[in-house]
């Protein structure tokens, strides 16, 4: 008996790594939303990282998060570190354009190595205001469970992302 339920639990371990090798360890995460304001106006809330606590998800999940703001803190190039209890980052501008949004490289570290990803908010014209694009994209390069994580990234930070618009849209109607 016992031999079988040992066969049973190597069995499922080896298909446990076998379909993690073979799951895609990239992910994209995105969510959109309208915004009744001009793109200007919610550029300055996007643009400017000093005004990122007041739409971003960040601080509500992990209250212990300490962001230093770098220089500069609004436009290309802006930047900033923070740490927290789930690890340390970084973030930093690659695009800034009052039109069509923000783009930015950034690195998750919670232990290890650095995990790089790419985000951007994008702005288009919607028939009643603005459409705001907030998306996160990388490769979670862990062995065996990078695949399975990447699997669930819309799920894990699908509903932060949906927030963060939520307050952004909030902040940028606001009269």
């Amino acid at each position: 008996m016992l031999k079988k339920v040992l066969t049973a639990l190597a069995i499922v371990i080896l298909v446990f790594v076998l379909v993690g090798a073979v799951l895609s360890r990239e992910y994209r995460v995105s969510r959109a939303i309208v915004v009744k304001a001009e793109p200007a106006r919610i550029h300055a809330l996007v643009a400017d990282l000093k005004r990122w606590d007041e739409w971003t998800p960040w601080k509500k999940r992990d209250a212990t998060i300490v962001t230093t703001i770098g220089t500069p803190s609004s436009g290309l190039g802006a930047n900033q570190t923070w740490s927290g209890k789930d690890g340390t980052g970084w973030l930093k501008f690659t695009k800034s354009d009052v039109a069509t949004g923000i783009e930015f490289d950034m690195a998750l570290n919670n232990g290890g190595e650095d995990m790089p990803a790419q985000g951007s908010v994008h702005y288009a014209p919607a028939a009643e205001g603005t459409q705001v694009a907030w998306s996160m994209s990388g490769i979670l390069d862990v062995p065996v469970i990078g695949g399975y994580m990447a699997s669930m990234s819309d799920m894990m930070f699908g509903g932060m992302l949906e927030s963060g618009l939520d307050k952004l849209k909030s902040r940028a109607e606001a009269p």
